[in-house]
């Protein structure tokens, strides 16, 4: 019997596929397709304090092994996610989830973040520092130490579930930007979110994506994933939930071997809307064929000794 569980920060997961923020909605709509309980957890639309609308469209353009989507964080804002949302998905799945929170200055990360806190549905907050801070010129929270840590003692001050910090690949230095979390009292870290990216319609000269630039996620970002968790790994002393172009088991263990405890599975489903259920039905066969008997046992497996 193969042992694929995993803890973060205290949490118990079944196994360590979760899908990612932005790819399975508020997750309860893909229960038409399969049991969702056979997941480790589930990573929700990314939240914000109001509503949002989100960006004109075209949204997505297609790539090669990828895609490139300026969604704009379209959702009902937190008290509706809380009040309705988190309600439809524990009707079909029973485990804790991750909340993935956004905000364009701290005062929204703080209240957000105080908000989703007290549901009962929630058993991790992840920070998703890729927004631009409309009170420090516009540039992203997640591309300074310093902002990133002052988000993070902000919000820590009002929570009491663990809080993961998602860090952008979009910097110089990522593990400067890890450590600062970290340091700042993160109880875990995720990465990576997409890199930017853009395509041109060659016929109208123009950009696809109505916001000219986008997300590019999808397989040809995952070695660019597997370095950052990596290096990431190498520096800090708090758990990682990878993320970053996963499509297979083999991705999921190569990742935990980086450093990962956990792994979210993002694009791939909307390729294939079973991608976590065939993972996860995947792992044992593959931990057999490659001696592994508890997946805990392979986190780090790569790092320097």
């Amino acid at each position: 019997m193969r042992d694929t569980s995993v803890s973060l920060s205290g949490v118990r997961l079944d196994n360590p596929v979760i899908p990612a923020s932005g790819c399975f909605g508020f997750g309860y709509v893909m229960s038409e397709y399969y049991d969702l309980d056979i997941l480790g957890s589930i990573s929700i639309k990314g939240t914000t304090l109001s509503p949002r609308a989100g960006n004109p469209l075209p949204r997505v353009a297609e790539c090669p092994e990828g895609l490139i989507n300026s969604v704009g964080l379209q959702n009902p804002g937190v008290h509706k996610v809380v009040s309705e949302e988190l309600p439809k998905l524990r009707k079909v799945f029973h485990k804790p989830v991750v909340a993935n929170i956004s905000g364009f200055s701290i005062d929204e990360y703080v209240e957000a973040c105080r908000v989703i806190d007290g549901a009962e549905e929630v058993g991790i907050i992840e920070l998703n520092v890729s927004c631009p801070n409309v009170h420090g010129g516009g540039m992203s929270f997640g591309t300074q130490p310093e902002s990133v840590a002052e988000v993070v003692k902000a919000v820590k001050e009002v929570v009491t579930k663990p809080l993961y910090v998602k860090l952008t690949p979009n910097v110089t230095d990522i593990v400067k930007i890890a450590c600062a979390a970290e340091d700042a009292g993160a109880d875990g870290l995720c990465l990576i979110n997409t890199l930017l990216g853009m395509r041109i319609d060659t016929k109208t000269r123009r950009p696809v994506v109505a916001n000219k630039v986008g997300g590019f996620s999808g397989p040809a970002i995952f070695p660019v994933a597997v370095r950052m968790i990596w290096q990431v790994a190498s520096a800090v002393n708090i758990p990682i939930i990878g993320c970053g172009g996963v499509s297979t088991a083999d991705n999921v263990i190569e990742m935990m071997m980086a450093g990962a405890t956990a792994v979210e599975v993002g694009s791939a489903n909307l390729v294939n809307p079973y991608a976590c259920k065939d993972i996860i039905e995947a792992l044992p066969s593959r931990m057999e064929k490659l001696g592994i008997a508890s997946l805990s046992d392979i986190i780090g497996a790569a790092l320097p000794r």
